[in-house]
């Protein structure tokens, strides 16, 4: 009976999976329509020539359908950072957002078009490339419809736009922003000085930087607020989700406890270790520690493949990331280079396991530790195990060393 209750809540939480990703290509496919025609009207609106509503409509349509090729690449592929790819639904709305606001800035002086924000927001809820690729598109849709546009004010706002996000990118908790705002309105108060100000049939006066001085002021703040919210909604949310699913209490572990207490201890000593391996080489240590405590989780009904287990972190929120390195490793698809937390957990299951194996054939025996690892290093390069993993020959002695040093630890296996 159990059994038949389980299987009814995986079929309609797989139902609903498919239900929400139905809306998100639905919303992406908007995004050819909406663009198109929305250039399409207000080339009409602003009075331009024929041939330039028929070019402007055209651009529209080709950028939209360039930018859902990119979006659904980023969502098989998995390359949308933070949780984006969970709520891929938040880009669609921000890249209305900044559509609507670039269509109506040609009704307004270049020298304060808000782009440096709307670069930052189109990055930081999709990937960089979209956000880079998008942003751009929304210049030059501003540029194409002032009836005297120039390639000047596209140069100004996709400059800034790239240096926005390559500084900002891969925002964290303790991200210092003071000095990477500070370059990038420096950047866009200079590109606006040599690319408009200097070129301006007038004689120089301090009141001509007016302009631009607004522009900053406009876009730090609205860059300030964005940044705050995100911090508060994406970052911070993600690092909670965290702490809670790398609980040894949480309600998931404790099913696993309850369903087999080996599987529960093992993926205990495991995370240990590899979490430890993980902070030492400067990786993603909580995405390792949740893979450890859950790529055993399918234990609780059965589940084996990717397509039977995945329910259990959509079920409980895990991060996108977290989600992606677990698919990864439960896939085992070694066809492609594998990344390095995955190596970290593979290398830390088979040691786990052969000191496991040691002590049920005699809780007496002394195990030469060092030698063990050394053994276990050896078989893996000589059958190429190693090979399938994107992981260095200084990353695998670092990670062997690090192993040696837990020799105390080992023994509370017995």
């Amino acid at each position: 009976m159990e059994n038949i209750n389980e299987n009814k809540d995986n079929a309609v939480l797989n139902s609903t999976f498919d239900k929400s990703e139905r809306v998100i290509k639905l919303l992406f496919g908007s995004i050819f329509f909406v663009t198109g025609i929305i250039l399409l009207v207000f080339s009409i609106l602003y009075g331009l020539k024929t041939e330039n509503i028929i070019r402007n409509t055209v651009t529209g349509f080709l950028c939209g359908g360039i930018l859902i090729f990119m979006l659904n690449d980023a969502s098989v592929r998995g390359l949308f950072s933070y949780d984006n790819g969970q709520k891929r639904n938040r880009f669609v709305f921000s890249y209305y957002i900044g559509l609507i606001i670039s269509v109506f800035l040609p009704l307004v002086t270049p020298e304060i078009w808000p782009f440096m924000f709307i670069f930052l927001l189109l990055g930081l809820f999709s990937t960089n490339e979209i956000g880079l690729f998008s942003g751009s598109m929304l210049v030059m849709f501003a540029v194409l419809l002032e009836k005297e546009g120039g390639y000047a004010e596209f140069f100004i706002y996709f400059l800034t736009g790239v240096v926005i996000l390559v500084l900002l990118r891969d925002l964290t908790e303790t991200t210092k922003l003071g000095a990477p705002l500070f370059i990038v309105v420096s950047l866009l108060f200079m590109l606006l000085v040599a690319f408009d100000i200097l070129f301006q049939n007038r004689t120089f006066s301090l009141t001509m930087l007016i302009a631009p001085l607004v522009n900053i002021i406009i876009n730090l703040i609205l860059t300030l607020i964005l940044l705050n919210i995100f911090g508060v909604y994406v970052i911070r949310k993600s690092n909670d989700r965290y702490m809670d699913i790398n609980d040894t209490e949480y309600p998931l572990l404790v099913q696993l406890k309850e369903k087999d207490k080996n599987a529960y201890f093992r993926a205990i000593h495991i995370a240990y270790l590899a979490e430890r391996i993980a902070l030492d080489l400067g990786l993603n240590a909580r995405a390792v520690k949740t893979m450890s405590y859950y790529y055993k989780i399918g234990v609780i009904d059965g589940s084996k493949t990717w397509a039977d287990v995945k329910h259990f972190y959509i079920e409980n929120n895990f991060p996108q990331e977290a989600v992606d390195y677990l698919k990864e490793y439960i896939e085992n698809d070694k066809s492609k280079p594998l990344s390095k937390e995955s190596a970290i957990i593979y290398m830390c299951e088979t040691l786990i396991a052969s000191i496991n194996y040691l002590f049920e054939k005699d809780k007496d025996t002394k195990i030469n530790y060092d030698e063990l690892i050394d053994k276990i290093f050896i078989h893996k390069m000589e059958n190429n195990e190693l090979y399938n993993y994107d992981i260095s020959l200084y990353e695998i002695e670092r990670m062997k060393k690090l192993m040696k040093k837990e020799k105390l630890y080992y023994d509370f296996l017995r």
